[in-house]
């Protein structure tokens, strides 16, 4: 028999589907830890259930994603020196995590075959550790001088599928990072750049024509990590790149609605994805895909359940994940949430387009119950409950 998860009396389902962001139903079903089918509970099998959620009337959405961290080694960061930051995150209604380098491991490789074994260890351990249930896409190496072809090929074939952020080692010019970006993404490797002024020592300038030059996969932090880049530079980015356009919540504010809006002009809306850029300097922010959905709502002025697919949908399409959509064969990773106690607005979306952060009463990861009432948003008015 399947493990049956049956999470009923829904307020709202959102889809994660930017072209369809709400769906109608009050009900969602997954079989095995996989999204089988939702709807309306009167219609639906909702018999021989292993676990029941009574949503209480909150909305419920796929988990969110933050498609650009810096682990280093479990749940701990030594770049702030802190312990359980993942789980914490979790407590954010993330429920997985994309490595956009390692950069922070002390004393990191930066020799091919160090790097190469750095690489293959990271994806190992986070494979088969998952702090507190949730995901984390890891193993992301930094490109350096020396790494040819045949070495994308073995960490392609070691399970490696992420580069780490192309500007942060040795390879600073267009027409290298070009090429092995090109190697990397033969052997069916994702491919992120940094965008902006220096981030850590050895990392450098990485403008515009850069960008455009390496063509990798996702323009990350195009807001800038921390420092953008000139507004021309990132209207430019935005009108002749293909690839996801990052958006994080350690770069620049201003940054980011430049971005957001020279996105929906040129109606390019489906390449936002967000990312936090932490743990770094700025420190950890379990709230942080959250802040800017809420952000990006209130002061982009987009809908709420728009804002939201930039932080599940978009970046499961964009980065090819099984998770962050409600559809039939997906993750059942989830997050329910509802509106802050005593928050303006009549509803969660209203609120959030408010700019206000929603309280999560819930997380679920692979049809699993992971976490319940947060730690660490404002209290929700409801709470979903295992029934």
């Amino acid at each position: 028999m399947a493990d049956k998860l049956v999470i009923k009396n829904n307020g709202m389902i959102l889809s994660g589907k930017i072209e369809e962001p709400i769906f109608e139903g009050d009900c969602v079903i997954a079989l095995d830890g996989k999204i089988s089918a939702w709807g309306f509970e009167s219609e639906m099998d909702c018999a021989q259930a292993d676990t029941v959620v009574d949503a209480m009337g909150v909305t419920l959405a796929p988990g969110l994603i933050d498609s650009h961290i810096h682990p280093v080694v479990g749940d701990y960061t030594p770049r702030q020196q802190q312990l359980h930051w993942i789980d914490s995150t979790l407590h954010g209604g993330v429920t997985t995590l994309i490595s956009a380098g390692e950069v922070h491991m002390p004393g990191r490789p930066k020799d091919v075959v160090g790097l190469k074994a750095m690489a293959i260890a990271a994806q190992r351990w986070y494979d088969n550790f998952r702090p507190s249930g949730v995901k984390v896409h890891a193993g992301a190496p930094v490109i350096e001088h020396g790494l040819e072809e045949q070495g994308y090929k073995d960490l392609a074939d070691a399970g490696v599928k992420l580069l780490g952020e192309v500007g942060l080692g040795t390879v600073k010019d267009g027409k290298t990072a070009y090429q092995m970006v090109g190697w990397a993404r033969k052997y069916g490797m994702q491919s992120t750049i940094h965008t902006g002024g220096p981030s850590i020592p050895g990392s450098g300038l990485i403008d515009a024509d850069m960008v455009l030059e390496t063509g990798t996969d996702v323009v990350g932090h195009i807001n800038g990590g921390h420092s953008a880049l000139p507004d021309d530079q990132i209207i430019c980015l935005c009108e002749n790149c293909t690839a996801a356009l990052e958006i994080v919540h350690n770069g620049n504010e201003r940054a980011a609605l430049l971005t957001l809006n020279t996105a929906r002009e040129l109606d390019k809306l489906d390449q936002i994805i967000l990312g936090t850029d932490g743990p770094a300097g700025s420190g950890v922010q379990p709230l942080g895909i959250m802040r800017m959905v809420a952000m990006l709502s209130a002061l982009g002025n987009v809908p709420a359940e728009v804002a939201f697919c930039f932080a599940n949908g978009n970046t499961a399409r964009r980065r090819e994940l099984d998770t962050g959509l409600s559809e039939a064969g997906m993750a059942a990773d989830f997050v329910l949430m509802d509106q802050a106690q005593h928050a303006p607005g009549k509803t969660l979306l209203e609120s959030v387009q408010l700019g206000n952060l929603p309280g999560v009463g819930m997380t679920v990861i692979d049809g699993k119950v992971t976490s319940l009432r947060s730690r660490n948003t404002p209290p929700a008015q409801r709470l979903p409950e295992v029934v």
